[in-house]
């Protein structure tokens, strides 16, 4: 069984900063990546930013130069460094873990203030 913790999220007003963790435990035998998505009010679950165990990253459009995706695969941990926030970055962000087949986080709020 594989779980995933995930802490860091809060409120914040605009232009501040927050940093995600999500650490992964179980029964992991090879992981192809780990990521972020979010979800707000109303809307679909969307991709944030994604790191490859070889190091590629990806982002959304709408993040890309404010967020930083990192992770430590010794610890099967991942992190999204989130600067410049927005009130659209207001959502329930989720942590992925792909191996093959998909493992989600519980969600953890991040909540924006203009």
């Amino acid at each position: 069984q594989v779980q995933l913790v995930e802490s860091g999220g809060g409120s914040v007003q605009a232009g501040g900063s927050l940093r995600l963790s999500c650490a992964a435990s179980g029964s992991i035998f090879s992981t192809n990546a780990m990521g972020w998505y979010r979800q707000a009010p109303g809307k679909q679950r969307e991709l944030v930013a994604i790191v490859t165990r070889f190091g590629t990253t990806n982002y959304a459009d709408s993040v890309k130069g404010r967020f930083i995706i990192s992770s430590d695969n010794a610890k099967n941990t991942v992190y999204l460094q989130m600067n410049s926030l927005k009130p659209e970055d207001t959502a329930v962000y989720y942590c992925n873990l792909y191996t093959g087949r998909d493992y989600w986080g519980q969600g953890t709020q991040v909540t924006v203030s203009s």
